[in-house]
């Protein structure tokens, strides 16, 4: 990058390019740091069809960016003594009560066990509940997964429906087990609105948006909004973008199951509010939400070793960073660095459509990246290949050397067998150049 531009323009040049260039139709990014928003940028088209520009309060859906506002909605659930960790799901879900484990991952439905031990409100948090996504499943359990509940970001099921319907699938592994990308935070959402009597959605407003002021993050977009919403596409090339709907998010009425793991939409400012309460040991403009120790609890890794070590959607996910209550934390930078910039302790969770964000405690800055484009292909599982410790050893020596990973991506790119993933390269070169702003 030219060394004429200013530091404003070198943090909007990643966004800049992938919108000239056709990796995204558009994005709002900022940067927040030490109370002072330093730069935020809102680039190319929210709505291609209509030539509508990305805006800064433009609605996006942000998916699994969803997961750590749910936790923190427990957590704020636990400080009333109304949940606590050990606690098992069967006080609130008595469905779960009598779950069984596969014998094999990838083995029949019947082939199973007693679980034996309940799930509990920490396992769901860590998703080490044995719980799973379908493109985290293996074999027929993933199948049923799939004809159950597809990615299903809006249910036309009830809560009820909802649980009792996952309820009666096995686990893939016993509870507390290992870390196992999974409806657990949806399962959490439910929870909450049982443990409140209120819903979940009702019980989020009261606990997290209305405290925060994130008043356009929801479950539902209602209709005087609609316009502010960024349409979803998927691209399986540059400057091909094919409209995907999510009709749910604005049904004429609220939804009755709100996926409290990846179904809610927010804005650049409502989820930097939400950052910065997390960074701020979960206090904002005066206002305290979460106790600092709970903000501790949740950026502390709670994975044990041999739990990093497994493969999580076929990569060593957890090489160089662990997982708290809802959230991933740094411990080693240098060995994160093939997932972007980051020091020890810095901490988010990113989501489906493109949405990143994190939150640094040593540079008290915060970092949020909102897009809608959805990759080509089928999201990638961790099934049994990735399970082999063969596998796991060669593919932790090919990210841990970020020279090695560089030219084996080149080579897949030039070979044009490297997975498209919108939006992807320009985050993590946002992530630096706003690093680099830090220094100057």
């Amino acid at each position: 990058m030219p060394d004429s531009l200013t530091l404003a323009e070198r943090i909007a040049a990643p966004a800049q390019h992938a919108v000239a260039t056709g990796d995204i139709p558009g994005v709002v990014c900022l940067v927040w740091r030490r109370g002072e928003l330093l730069q935020i940028d809102s680039v190319g088209l929210r709505n291609i069809e209509a030539r509508l520009p990305v805006e800064r309060n433009t609605i996006f859906r942000i998916a699994s960016m969803s997961k750590p506002v749910t936790t923190a909605a427990a957590m704020v659930l636990m400080e009333r003594g109304v949940l606590r960790l050990e606690d098992p799901i069967t006080k609130w879900a008595p469905e779960f009560a009598a779950m069984q484990v596969l014998r094999r991952p990838d083995g029949p439905l019947q082939d199973t066990y007693p679980a034996p031990r309940a799930i509990t409100i920490e396992d769901l948090m860590t998703h080490r509940s044995g719980l799973a996504y379908s493109f985290t499943a293996q074999g027929p359990l993933a199948e049923a997964l799939k004809e159950r509940f597809g990615f299903e970001f809006d249910s036309a099921r009830t809560p009820d429906e909802w649980m009792k319907t996952l309820a009666a699938l096995p686990l893939s592994y016993a509870p507390g087990e290992r870390f196992n990308y999974s409806h657990s935070t949806d399962l959490l959402g439910g929870i909450i609105g049982r443990a409140t009597g209120l819903g979940t959605r009702a019980a989020m407003q009261q606990l997290l948006f209305d405290p925060l002021r994130m008043v356009d993050t929801d479950f539902w977009i209602p209709p005087e909004k609609r316009d502010r919403a960024a349409v979803l596409y998927r691209s399986s090339a540059p400057q091909n973008f094919v409209r995907v709907d999510l009709p749910g998010f604005m049904d004429q009425a609220p939804p009755s199951f709100c996926a409290g793991g990846q179904g809610l939409v927010s804005t650049a400012d409502d989820y930097l509010a939400f950052a910065r309460m997390l960074l701020q040991g979960g206090e904002i403009a005066g206002t305290r939400v979460l106790s600092e120790a709970s903000v501790r609890s949740m950026t502390t890794n709670r994975l044990t070793p041999a739990q990093r070590r497994n493969l999580q959607f076929g990569i060593p996910m957890f090489m160089g960073q662990g997982f708290g209550l809802g959230l991933s934390v740094i411990d080693d930078a240098k060995r994160n660095a093939w997932m972007g910039a980051g020091r020890p302790g810095a901490f988010g969770w990113p989501g489906l459509f493109g949405g990143w964000w994190q939150a640094d405690p040593s540079r008290q800055s915060v970092m949020v990246w909102l897009q809608q484009t959805l990759p080509p292909q089928a999201i990638p599982g961790s099934g049994a290949k990735g399970d082999s410790r063969i596998a796991e050893t060669l593919l932790r020596w090919v990210f841990s050397s970020p020279r090695l990973l560089s030219l084996m991506n080149t080579m897949a790119q030039r070979s044009g067998k490297a997975p498209r993933m919108p939006g992807i390269a320009a985050t993590q070169n946002f992530q630096k150049e706003a690093y680099a702003a830090f220094k100057s």
